[in-house]
């Protein structure tokens, strides 16, 4: 088994001319489709990782790996990295990169190459997330990663600076909605930082967040994950409206509507904002099928 560097001296990371040399030996031109904005600032790879709170023994969860910045802070620090690139040329160079300056390691790298929206399956169980996650596509892939991977106990992502916001919002704050609900199915998740634009190549323009997340148990109901995530998405389609008005179309009628609610002890004139993820899954178990609605008495 091979095991982290020792503390000490910090090991090399990647530096803007690195970067380069590497994008350049590969005719890489990075694309807004991929998200691909690659970290050149060693201290902020560092941050990063300290941020996450690893333990030495874990199997860490790397999307997007691109040239391999975060990838070798990541091996610094945990006994085992999984990444999963969905670029085939940087999915087969990153294993020659941590070969170079990590060569002592580079048998705790696995290297998937596959789309981190539909991964299902991994060489070893990670336990932990560390990604520099494409703005485009953050949420789902956050969502999807800890669905499909129970051995997910924590992490930490970095992502559009508003995007970590509406991740760790809570109920009633202005920037909550169905990202913050969803996530709160899985997880406690909170704000960790904030990251500069200077420290990629290239530079995006707006700035990136850090949010760090606890697995915990779901709500304790009846009803399905898929239940409970319709009724968010209904509730939050029209965000002005009130429950009753909102839920109208996923219970059946205004008036299934607020029945669920008020068997669910949800005030119906409320919006969806107001509501934590405990009170969605109330919700959702409290739906009466519209044909059994006996209608009026």
């Amino acid at each position: 088994m091979t095991t982290p560097l020792p503390a000490g001296r910090p090991a090399s990371l990647l530096g803007a001319a690195d970067i380069r040399r590497l994008a350049a030996e590969l005719d890489l031109r990075p694309t807004k489709t991929l998200g691909q904005n690659f970290v050149i600032d060693g201290n902020t790879i560092r941050r990063i990782v300290a941020a996450a709170h690893l333990d030495p023994a874990e199997t860490v969860l790397e999307v997007g790996p691109g040239l391999g910045s975060l990838t070798l802070g990541l091996l610094d620090a945990a006994a085992r990295v999984v990444a999963v690139e969905i670029d085939p040329v940087l999915a087969a160079r990153l294993p020659g990169t941590v070969g170079h300056w990590r060569p002592e390691r580079a048998g705790a790298l696995d290297v998937v190459l596959g789309d981190a929206l539909r991964v299902t399956d991994l060489p070893h169980p990670p336990t932990a997330l560390v990604a520099n996650l494409p703005y485009n596509v953050a949420v789902p892939v956050v969502l999807n990663l800890l669905e499909n991977f129970p051995s997910l106990r924590h992490g930490l992502v970095m992502v559009q600076d508003e995007v970590a916001d509406r991740l760790a919002a809570p109920p009633g704050s202005r920037t909550y909605g169905i990202p913050s609900v969803k996530a709160a199915w899985y997880s406690t998740m909170t704000k960790a930082g904030v990251i500069g634009m200077n420290v990629f190549w290239p530079a995006p323009k707006i700035a990136s967040g850090l949010v760090r997340f606890t697995r915990r148990e779901p709500p304790d109901t009846a009803a399905s994950r898929e239940d409970v995530f319709a009724v968010i998405d209904a509730a939050f389609a029209q965000r002005r409206k009130t429950l009753r008005a909102a839920l109208a179309g996923w219970a059946g009628s205004p008036a299934l509507a607020e029945r669920a609610l008020r068997a669910a002890g949800v005030d119906p004139t409320a919006r969806g904002e107001v509501l934590d993820i405990t009170a969605f899954a109330r919700i959702a178990e409290a739906r009466v099928p519209a044909a059994d609605d006996p209608g009026p008495a």
